[in-house]
């Protein structure tokens, strides 16, 4: 399939194996990388509990880093998928260009940004006397690879508009094995300890954003990046930041509510911290075969918006949360069954053992409408809607979780911190089904209009 079939398809071929073809391939690359940080976690987790406690610490401005990556990622694929849809493709090489463009620029401002910041940012995000060196050591390194972060996912998403999902699975799996290979030279065998970890980690990003860059520069793409338009396009960037916004939003949150979790955990001791980050990694197993499914659905939804085939896209919603919600259940009934083994993974105190088991347990009780959730939200950004998209991210990650985080462990210690996010993910569950029941209504509306006709 050459790279104008390729895009052509997101139109043309049947729902489920087209959802098949562009989510598996992102479903293996997000997997492998949660897999990859667990990994990396269990080896940490060998240099004792603070060291994970650092990771945890350190968490947030990771996190910050990915929200400008989802920022330009998302807003650039969901316009790109629309433009293909409408066929215009020279305004969609534009866009991806300018993107590329300054997404570079924010990447070199945030890497300069948190080195003036490093030291008060980690002692807001919950580090600890014990854990501050480590978290410090670890943090550094992590920054200069910042860069290759941001511009690595941006480049990701773009490649997977034109349908491409295959060559942004391989990027992503090289990266990925890259780094599980790398940390136990860097940390045991070169003696380098938590710093080890982090020169992995920016070594790997640093090889995806080599590939990623190549195949465009190659002209092997559909799409093609061109230098004549690295150069700042007001319009452009509105209409990323229009849809981007809302992921960036509900990221940026995501890294301030876990700060908020690792300080107020850090009451109760660097296990607890510790156990807290533990949990959040092995959450990510079930998260991000999620996302990487997101990622195949938005720009089927996008392009068959784009180009006015509602059947179509209200055909992929309703087969994407049927196979979300199969998987959320199975991972959930795994987590329940099997906490104390999954946690004895990452360390031998028991402390962390049992404060981890009481934590997955509270994450996952309402993972079973996460992907609802994640679907509901992803089709709103594929049909340049931001509002709602923003809405549900503000919900889940802010407004009620910021609040249940304060006040809840004022009356039940750390119980309150770690059930904090179910108060959130069950109040949220509200809003997503009167948003997605509205969208489907709409569609099915389109649909009769379009038979009609």
């Amino acid at each position: 399939m050459n790279p104008e079939q390729r895009a052509n398809a997101l139109g043309t071929e049947a729902i489920p194996s087209l959802l098949i073809r562009m989510s598996i391939p992102s479903i293996i690359a997000m997997t492998v990388n949660a897999f990859y940080n667990l990994v990396d976690a269990i080896f940490i987790g060998y240099l004792g509990t603070s060291a994970i406690g650092a990771v945890s610490v350190a968490f947030p401005i990771f996190a910050m880093v990915g929200a400008f990556g989802l920022l330009f990622g998302i807003g650039t694929a969901s316009y790109i998928s629309r433009l293909l849809g409408a066929k215009d493709k020279i305004k969609a090489d534009q866009t991806a260009s300018v993107s590329i463009f300054i997404s570079s620029l924010v990447s070199i401002l945030f890497v300069f940004a948190g080195f003036f910041l490093l030291q008060p940012l980690l002692k807001n995000f919950g580090a600890t006397a014990s854990i501050m060196p480590y978290a410090q050591s670890y943090t550094r390194i992590l920054l200069f690879g910042s860069f290759f972060t941001i511009i690595n996912m941006n480049l990701n998403h773009i490649v997977r508009s034109e349908g491409n999902a295959k060559l942004s699975m391989t990027a992503m799996l090289v990266g990925a094995f890259a780094n599980m290979i790398l940390d136990p030279i860097f940390i045991f065998a070169f003696n380098w300890g938590i710093a080890g970890a982090a020169v992995a980690t920016v070594v790997s990003q640093a090889l995806t954003t080599f590939l990623l860059f190549r195949y465009f520069f190659r002209k092997n793409s559909y799409l093609h990046i061109r230098k004549k338009y690295f150069t700042w396009n007001g319009k452009i960037f509105l209409e990323i930041v229009k849809i981007g916004f809302p992921a960036f939003i509900r990221q940026f949150l995501a890294s301030f509510t876990i700060a908020l979790l690792n300080l107020a955990a850090s009451n109760y001791g660097d296990a607890a911290v510790a156990s807290i980050g533990i949990t959040l990694r092995i959450l990510s197993m079930g998260m991000f075969p999620l996302f990487g499914f997101a990622q195949g659905f938005q720009p089927v939804a996008g392009f068959n918006f784009g180009a006015k085939r509602f059947d179509r896209l209200l055909a992929s919603v309703k087969l994407s949360y049927l196979w979300s919600s199969i998987f959320c259940v199975l991972f959930t009934v795994l987590c329940l069954l099997f906490s104390k083994q999954i946690i004895s993974w990452f360390s031998v105190d028991p402390i962390v053992i049992e404060i981890g088991r009481k934590t997955i347990f509270a994450v996952t009780i309402l993972f079973p409408f996460f992907g609802y959730q994640i679907i509901t939200a992803v089709l709103f950004q594929a049909m340049g809607d931001g509002l709602p998209s923003a809405i549900l991210s503000l919900a889940r990650q802010g407004i009620f979780l910021i609040p249940a985080i304060i006040i809840l462990p004022k009356y039940f210690q750390l119980n309150g911190v770690i059930f904090s996010q179910t108060i959130a993910d069950f109040l949220t569950l509200f809003i997503t089904l009167a948003f997605s029941i509205r969208i489907v209504k709409k569609l099915r509306k389109e649909v009769e209009t379009t038979l009609v006709k």
